[in-house]
């Protein structure tokens, strides 16, 4: 830490504070102006010295009980005190007989602390009073006299008190200047902390929520929005969770969704939710990433067929936990109306999407075979021209009472015009996954040389 350790007060604390010990010094240097006035006319005080020099004790108090009581937090808002210190000051340089070093001292401190504490505004409202002070000096008090000659007792005491104003003033910018760095470096150490906290919880929560934290302007409306859900699940993951251990199954489930989550949000999908192996996402949910209907269902269907060519290469890994049935997916997908934004009561709630369009893609989901990627006539209408897929014809769906025509994604069109980077195939005691992409020219030789070494082997097996 670079700065000491004082107890953090906010401004709306110290600002009154600080206007509040200002005054009391301008006003300690009008008083000892009058009293050295008096002084050098050997009388021990003029009864108009004694009413001024009281009132701006009493106007002191005043504002002392008036800012830090009652209304401090209305301070910087409040025109009459401005006036008022303008107003007294200038009382009190028209019994000085307007003597030009006092005269010039006190305006030039009354100047400096309006400028310092409120700006322009302010000193505008202090030049008001000071006129108001002079008018009332000058016709009310019929105080008209003007005292030009020297007089080195007025001139000594009004130094010291204008020195002592200074003092003060510089000790207590001093002190404002260490709390504004102290307040500065705690803010930027609570922008930090808010930021991590921020960060961790968007592992936990969609991408609109987490952008409603970071942002207090922004909302989470609940509205109709046509988007495209997304729905996937491991095919007999029920079954593999009796055979495992805990740890081990634990480990599997992590692994999976991790690298699934990964592969949504470098497609700009908000995960949903996660339910045991099932996963949800949403595409054109978020008005900050979507791209509009038509490309928000290419880049869902783009990800499904990312997510599908990751699980085979997941495959090797999962051999060393013991995993020798090759695991596969199934996965859904619509385009439709529903309805997103939060579900809840105010203590709970939950951002997620409701309608019989995400009710639809999971029901494709449910009726695919591993391996397969179904979609809507909706989502297919959308990207027929981009990714090609294969009429499967159409299926009964529970809760709807017409059949759904469904298709099944094959791959990218641009894969298959002479182009394709991978080739997966899997069996009973055979698996090749082949991606082009990341083979390196050096390795092609090796790849290769693998192959045929397997082709022969297999050709030379007995057939039994």
């Amino acid at each position: 830490m670079l700065y000491p350790i004082v107890e953090d007060k906010t401004f709306k604390e110290l600002l009154p504070r600080y206007q509040y010990y200002f005054r009391v010094l301008l006003s300690f240097s009008a008083s000892t102006a009058l009293i050295g006035k008096d002084m050098s006319d050997e009388k021990f005080m003029h009864i108009e010295t004694l009413g001024i020099a009281g009132l701006l004790m009493i106007y002191c108090a005043a504002t002392y009980w008036f800012t830090l009581v009652r209304n401090k937090e209305k301070l910087n808002n409040s025109i009459g005190l401005a006036l008022a210190d303008g107003f007294i000051i200038m009382l009190a340089i028209t019994e000085l007989d307007y003597s030009p070093w006092p005269s010039i001292l006190l305006v030039t401190l009354l100047q400096f602390n309006a400028l310092s504490q409120g700006g322009v505004r302010q000193a505008f409202e202090v030049n008001t009073g000071v006129i108001l002070g002079l008018l009332v000096g000058f016709f009310l008090l019929d105080n008209q006299a003007v005292n030009l000659a020297p007089n080195s007792t007025l001139n000594n005491v009004v130094l010291i008190g204008t020195f002592a104003y200074l003092c003060v003033y510089g000790a207590s910018s001093y002190q404002y200047l260490q709390q504004l760095l102290i307040s500065n470096a705690i803010y930027k150490k609570d922008s930090e902390t808010y930021r991590v906290q921020v960060y961790r919880l968007s592992h936990y929560i969609p991408g609109p929520v987490t952008a409603m934290i970071r942002d207090k302007n922004h909302k989470i409306l609940t509205e109709r929005k046509r988007i495209t859900v997304f729905f996937s699940d491991i095919v007999g993951f029920t079954e593999l969770s009796e055979e495992l251990e805990a740890e081990t199954l634990a480990e599997l489930l992590n692994n999976y969704l991790s690298e699934m989550s990964k592969i949504a949000n470098r497609f700009n999908g908000t995960v949903d939710k996660f339910m045991g192996d099932a996963i949800m996402i949403l595409f054109g949910d978020d008005s900050e990433t979507s791209q509009g209907i038509k490309k928000d269902a290419v880049q869902c269907v783009s990800m499904a067929l990312e997510m599908s060519k990751r699980m085979q290469e997941l495959q090797a890994h999962w051999s060393e936990l013991g995993i020798k049935k090759p695991l596969q997916i199934r996965i859904g997908i619509n385009s439709g109306y529903c309805t997103v934004g939060t579900f809840g009561t105010d203590k709970n709630l939950d951002y997620t999407a409701l309608g019989a369009g995400v009710n639809l893609a999971s029901r494709l989901e449910s009726a695919g075979k591993p391996g397969d990627i179904l979609i809507s006539h909706e989502t297919w209408s959308l990207i027929k021209d981009v990714i090609l897929c294969k009429d499967k014809g159409q299926i009964k769906a529970k809760g709807f009472t017409y059949p759904i025509q469904v298709y099944q994604v094959i791959n990218l069109r641009k894969n298959l015009a002479g182009k394709q980077s991978y080739l997966s195939e899997s069996m009973e005691g055979f698996s090749m996954h082949l991606d082009l992409e990341k083979i390196k020219n050096y390795e092609q030789d090796q790849v290769i040389d693998k192959l045929e070494l397997a082709a022969k082997t297999l050709r030379n097996k007995k057939i039994h």
